[in-house]
């Protein structure tokens, strides 16, 4: 599997045929200035954790020039079709549910957050419910990326039922979890094998470095990657 972190809670998943974006947030990224066609290049399948503009992001633009699928919730996915994503190319879920997007599984899980979209009238769209997503690969590792979340006990339930190996981890506080408590959920509730934090150094008032977490994580098994931006890491 080859990872590419572009900053915020943007990845992007290379691993056998799939190539995946997750929350796309790249034009208008503080920490990210290459724009959304490098990133988007060849993609497959769109994945989205929540209805924030800062998760959404270049979603629309992605998924129209690449014919890519999009997974996410049904608010989220109609709300994209409404912007004029292919209807044929959604494959919508929800809390608990498992969706298969050829190649991959993808299993929606519980986030403590909320989920809506900033119009440019300043009318926010009410959204559906904010997941993390679990992805299970047949000759990979599996892959979790909490969303935005807070710490929460049902964590253990996710590790007992998905056994994740990677975590991408919100770290950044005051919208997720801070690095200390990221750091807690990840040695109390998962076994994971490889955490990248994200969800920091990007807006001013979310933590800047990821200090925190790396200081909260050590002496625990997992290893904790922090990628520059752009460049891919083999995990």
């Amino acid at each position: 599997m080859k990872l590419t972190w572009y900053g915020h809670s943007a990845f992007r998943v290379d691993t056998g045929d799939a190539a995946i974006l997750i929350d796309p947030f790249l034009t208008g990224n503080p920490s990210w200035q290459g724009g959304w066609e490098g990133p988007g290049d060849g993609i497959t399948h769109v994945l989205l954790t929540h209805g924030h503009n800062d998760h959404v992001g270049d979603a629309v633009d992605i998924l129209k020039k690449t014919k890519a699928m999009l997974v996410a919730n049904f608010e989220v996915c109609m709300f994209l079709v409404g912007k004029g994503v292919s209807g044929d190319r959604i494959n919508p879920g929800n809390t608990g549910g498992t969706v298969d997007c050829g190649g991959f599984t993808c299993t929606f899980v519980q986030a403590l957050h909320s989920s809506s979209f900033s119009g440019e009238s300043g009318q926010n769209t009410y959204l559906g419910n904010p997941l993390g997503l679990v992805l299970h690969f047949p000759a990979d590792k599996t892959l979790y990326h909490m969303g935005d979340t807070d710490i929460f006990s049902d964590m253990a339930l996710v590790n007992e039922l998905h056994d994740p190996k990677i975590g991408l981890v919100p770290i950044g506080d005051r919208f997720t979890m801070g690095g200390a408590v990221a750091a807690l959920a990840c040695k109390r509730f998962f076994r994971f094998e490889t955490a990248i934090p994200c969800h920091y150094a990007s807006f001013p008032m979310v933590d800047q470095d990821a200090g925190k977490f790396v200081a909260g994580m050590e002496g625990s098994a997992t290893k904790v990657l922090t990628p520059e931006r752009g460049k891919s890491v083999e995990l």
